[in-house]
């Protein structure tokens, strides 16, 4: 007997049908990677053309031009070039890489893994696993970024081969395992086996969630500040921007050149303002250095808008000194962001989300440090901008010192008792992870009960004398019965009777008349006790000349709930009950002329009109940490 699975093909070409899957899907993804490289080449291969024909004065053909577009390429991924051309004759490196022409590739190669990642599913069957689409879209990139590196070599300036070796590589797998894992869902699940116990238990999925968002919250407000300081500099010294941005050349597409190459610098500026705010400021060479202290040292920077924005040489002003103010910020948003709103949670552990969130933040800053820097040069300019351990190891100095008081005391301010509130049972307070709202609920929810609920202090005297409003008819002790055999309970049911919704219906005794106790032999339902979290209000209207007939089998008219909204988390549900009229009881028509049948009135509570109950109900919302 042959095996089959779920779409009806034999169990044995099970395999054979899946591998054939795999290979298009896999070749699919191996194109995106490639395609991803190519769309990066394309576009600053015609960037540079379209600058190359505008210039007046081109020194090479379009053959160079493409060169250069390919060494642009790679310098994108950080990657170091080689200008030849120089008045000394040695061999300068150009290792800044502009952080705004990065994001270029990076989003690129994301968006080719994130479209493998969701072409890998065919008629909800997972194709290719999430590991497998990231291999085969970074053998495609790679694959042609080594084209470009080879490209590259015949033009004005090479790439370093041993630099584009792991620079590449390593912008293409970061991208690379963004885009798959943000296909994913961007789950943060358990730390791998092989890691260390202590430091697995240390990074609980809530605690480095909260510290990765205090960390990336802290380097945001690092480069937010340090963008504000290069704004703040560029117009103080915009006499010397100008000049210097006008003195490089003479010719609109020349100056077009050098304002898309300083906005691409910009990130990089924005880096530098906050290692200089952080601190240790950032290198103009070998020999000099700008720091909130002073600029020391003489530098030979080349004509540049960004560089005329430099701090005076001398020792430090108070107007450079405030620029410690961004670090302070930044401390401060660290220690917000790592406070959960539970109260459940020690201090212990909220010290230590905040430290975790400064460690983040340390590592952040050091690895934009690191990209934003570079030689621009030999000798003097062979490092040219922060340096990165310095400026990580600041970052996490100033945002630990500040985040883990100012964590701790958030936490306490949350979690404080509201003024005014008496001792609370422990384990309910527990419930709670809103701290300090259940009090103020709890007294708006009897305020707004207050306006609603009537007052029974001035309701009990009609309640105690109901026959001098309303006629109040006798119970009825079949009502009251158990279920019994048809020929017991109904002896008009086999003699021809009409049934009980057909019969007439009896009329009721005057208001002064006996009442009558139940049938001999049965007994009497207990009344139901109310319940704890609602109950019923009958308001007693005025004593009408006649109650009104309603006929006994009428359905109450269904009337909309009217929920009030007392607090956050609160409710009142003020829901219309209707009064069921109580079935009459067969029996002989009189001998003489049949009289009106009034209402008939329910036993229990006073006779009021249907549908005139109103129930009062206090809601809460469930707690999800009980």
């Amino acid at each position: 007997m042959t095996q089959v699975t779920e779409r009806g093909t034999p169990l044995s070409a099970a395999p054979r049908s899946a591998g054939r899957r795999r290979s298009p899907a896999a070749a699919a993804c191996v194109v995106g990677g490639a395609v991803a490289a190519g769309l990066g080449l394309g576009f600053l291969a015609v960037l540079v053309v379209v600058l190359w024909i505008s210039s007046p004065y081109p020194d090479s053909g379009p053959g160079g031009a493409l060169h250069l577009a390919a060494g642009l390429w790679l310098l994108a991924h950080g990657t170091e070039l080689v200008r030849y051309e120089t008045l000394s004759g040695v061999p300068a490196p150009v290792g800044v890489t502009p952080l705004l022409l990065v994001a270029l590739p990076v989003l690129l190669m994301r968006r080719a893994a994130r479209l493998g990642h969701a072409a890998e599913e065919e008629d909800g069957e997972e194709v290719l696993p999430a590991s497998a689409v990231f291999s085969a879209v970074l053998c495609g990139y790679l694959t042609v970024g080594a084209l470009a590196t080879v490209y590259a070599a015949g033009g004005p300036m090479p790439a370093d081969p041993l630099s584009a070796a792991w620079h590449v590589p390593l912008v293409a797998v970061l991208a690379a395992g963004g885009g798959v894992w943000a296909a994913r869902g961007r789950s943060l699940g358990p730390l791998p086996p092989w890691w260390p116990g202590g430091v697995r238990r240390a990074f609980t999925r809530p605690r480095y969630t909260l510290a990765l968002r205090a960390g990336a919250g802290g380097a945001l407000v690092l480069l937010g500040g340090g963008a504000l300081l290069v704004g703040a500099s560029l117009a103080w010294h915009g006499a010397e921007v100008q000049g210097s941005f006008l003195a490089l050349t003479g010719v609109w597409s020349g100056r077009f050149a050098v304002l898309l190459l300083a906005l691409a610098l910009i990130p990089n500026a924005m880096v530098w303002g906050a290692a200089y705010g952080l601190g240790p400021g950032f290198a103009l060479g070998t020999g000099a250095a700008a720091t909130p202290l002073g600029f020391t040292g003489s530098p030979a920077l080349p004509r540049f808008p960004l560089l005329a924005a430099l701090p005076p040489e001398g020792p430090g002003t108070p107007l450079t000194w405030a620029a410690a103010g961004v670090p302070v910020v930044a401390g401060l948003a660290v220690g917000w962001f790592a406070v959960r709103r539970a109260r459940e949670v020690s201090y212990g552990e909220t010290a230590l989300t905040a430290a975790l969130g400064a460690l983040v933040c340390g590592l952040a800053m050091a690895g934009l440090a690191a990209a934003s820097s570079g030689p621009l040069g030999s000798r003097d300019l062979a490092a040219f901008g922060p340096v990165w351990w310095a400026t990580g190891a600041a970052a996490f100095a100033w945002t630990l010192l500040l985040a883990v008081p100012v964590a701790v005391s958030v936490h306490a301010w949350r979690t404080r008792p509201a003024k005014g509130a008496g001792a609370a049972d422990p384990a309910e307070d527990d419930r709670w992870h809103d701290s300090g709202v259940r009090e103020v609920r709890w007294a708006a929810l009897r305020r707004a009960a207050g306006t609603l609920i009537p007052d029974f202090s001035s309701a009990q005297a009609p309640l105690q004398a109901p026959s001098q409003t309303l006629p109040q008819a006798p119970p009825r002790a079949q009502s009251q019965a158990p279920l019994q055999a048809p020929s017991q309970a109904q002896p008009g049911a086999q003699s021809g009777a009409p049934p009980r919704s057909q019969a007439p219906a009896r009329a009721s005794a005057p208001a002064s008349a006996p009442v009558a106790g139940p049938a001999p032999g049965r007994t009497e339902a207990p009344a139901e006790a109310p319940r704890p979290e609602e109950f019923q209000v009958h308001p007693v209207p005025a004593a009408p000349a006649a109650p009104p007939a309603v006929p006994v089998d009428a359905p109450a008219a269904p009337r909309r709930p009217r929920p009030v909204t007392v607090a956050q988390g609160f409710s009142l549900d003020l829901t219309p009950i209707p009064i069921p009229a109580a079935a009459a009881t067969p029996a002989a028509p009189p001998s003489g002329p049949a009289p009106a049948a009034p209402t008939a009135a329910p036993p229990g509570p006073p006779l009021v009109p249907p549908a005139s109950g109103v129930r009062v109900m206090t809601r809460r919302k469930p707690d999800p940490g009980a």
